[in-house]
């Protein structure tokens, strides 16, 4: 037998603590965790440790603000200041997106997980029973389990559009010339916000909303975004089915449902629609079910087979739809506690703060006010405007307001906040939520004057505005009064 024909010895299977399957922001953070307490780890990264997720977010993100930057220099006159429309070079917003998504690339290299004492296996991991899974000649047979693939993109179910090459957030990035005329599918938060930032940058952009813009959002604060997006410029197709589409000459076409039929031409198609990355895994071998939203997973994120969890954009079930990035630290950290620290953490869906990162920004915790109105019955609903507050007025960002969601006792539901900064704001009213929070304890905050900040306080304290109005109240203060 010759040194060619000899078969490679397979390696001895590694029996780590835990294995985790999937190198994005749920699988690092969960890797690293584990590690930094140590726990033998395995991390097993398809594509190698490159952090392509992360840096799409960040790139995203990154172009976003180059389109605020832009309008803020169009609305420099209301502050008395003279300038000319801003230039934009595409080319250097690509290079500010790359730089952006570079800066934190060092926290997702190899050498780093290396160091913290995680052993990685690049790979396509599949489970080849209930208590272990194969990545090549690999076996890892694991204590326990974590999913943590994330989501793909997902191709527009249009017929017509099979093979069409179109952008996603993760590929977003890759842009370094501006669309000239871009159409968006959908009327979710990625998609309106990039859709919102191009158009800024100087691209014709249309978005086609089957459902509508933010069909899963409070409505009146929806309002605020649609009224900028289309002060803006964007044109907006909501409630209008997409026949077919064509490509002609590399450009797309689609046709839209009417009479007559509407058409709209693009240079370039997004398409912010995502599936569970999950295919690959053969689960059904491990024990684990699996549907549209995901793994099925319940309220302590554990598949049905108790040795596995599913966390980040691939877990379904209990944590179906939850698709923002705060969920993978968050489901990081519940499994952590579970599975090394046995603590009973369960997964708190209606404490995780959800972000559209618009211009007037959306954000929003907890219950709106219909889900409220249909699981709680009675509810009181406050608001405050960002009119009435110094810091808006000054900065001239008064567009917007919050809303609060209480139930009859005054425990805190849901609150909605739309307007500048929505995403800074929104932070203690998530406390507020996942604590139970009566909304008259929030009134007792201190905050910093002037800020933005102000508008929470002042939302909370109105109410103790119906006390006001109480006869036997107000006798009481004016008897307290003869006393000095």
């Amino acid at each position: 037998m010759t040194d060619s024909s000899a078969t490679a010895p397979k390696p001895a299977p590694l029996t780590p603590d835990l294995c985790v399957i999937g190198a994005g922001r749920a699988g690092l953070a969960l890797a690293s965790a584990a590690a930094a307490f140590g726990v033998p780890t395995v991390l097993i990264a398809r594509d190698g440790m490159n952090g392509t997720g992360h840096a799409a977010n960040l790139s995203a993100t990154a172009l976003i603000a180059a389109g605020a930057q832009v309008q803020a220099a169009r609305e420099m006159a209301r502050f008395g200041i003279t300038a000319g429309e801003p230039q934009v070079n595409f080319a250097q917003v690509h290079d500010h997106m790359a730089r952006a998504a570079a800066v934190l690339a060092p926290n997702a290299t190899a050498e780093r997980f290396k160091a913290l004492g995680v052993t990685l296996i690049a790979g396509e991991a599949r489970f080849r029973d209930r208590n272990s899974v194969q990545v090549g000649n690999q076996v890892i047979k694991a204590r326990r389990f974590a999913i943590a693939t994330g989501s793909r993109p997902l191709a527009p179910p249009v017929p017509g559009l099979k093979e069409v090459a179109f952008l996603s957030e993760d590929t977003i990035a890759t842009l370094t010339r501006r669309p000239d005329r871009l159409i968006v599918l959908g009327g979710k938060p990625a998609g309106i916000a990039l859709a919102q930032a191009l158009q800024r940058l100087g691209s014709a952009v249309t978005i086609i909303a089957e459902r509508g813009l933010l069909p899963d959002w409070d409505a009146e604060a929806v309002g605020l975004v649609r009224r900028a997006l289309l002060r803006e410029g964007v044109v907006l197709h909501e409630g209008t089915e997409v026949l077919r589409g064509e490509t002609p000459k590399g450009r797309v076409r689609l046709i839209l449902a009417g009479e007559p039929e509407q058409v709209v031409e693009g240079t370039h198609l997004l398409a912010t629609d995502r599936e569970p990355d999950i295919a690959a895994l053969d689960l059904e071998l491990g024990g684990i079910t699996s549907d549209a939203t995901g793994i099925i997973v319940n309220a302590g994120l554990r598949t049905g087979n108790r040795r596995v969890y599913a966390i980040g954009a691939c877990a379904g079930g209990a944590a179906g739809g939850l698709r923002e990035p705060s969920v993978a630290d968050h489901h990081a950290g519940l499994v952590l506690r579970r599975a090394l620290f046995r603590q009973p953490a369960r997964l708190g869906a209606a404490a995780i703060p959800r972000l559209v990162q618009s211009e007037p920004a959306l954000a929003a915790v907890g219950l709106s006010e219909a889900e409220a109105r249909a699981k709680a019955g009675a509810v009181t609903v406050l608001r405050w405007p960002y009119a009435e507050n110094d810091k808006a007025q000054a900065e001239r960002r008064t567009e917007g307001f919050i809303k609060l969601v209480t139930d009859k006792r005054g425990r805190i539901l849901g609150v909605t906040i739309v307007g500048a900064q929505a995403g800074e704001l929104i932070t203690p009213w998530s406390i507020a939520v996942q604590k139970g929070l009566d909304v008259k304890e929030m009134a007792g905050l201190v905050l910093p004057a002037p800020s933005l900040s102000e508008i929470s306080g002042r939302a909370a304290l109105s109410a103790f505005a119906p006390l006001a109005t109480k006869p036997g109240l107000r006798r009481l203060i004016g008897f307290l009064r003869r006393f000095g």
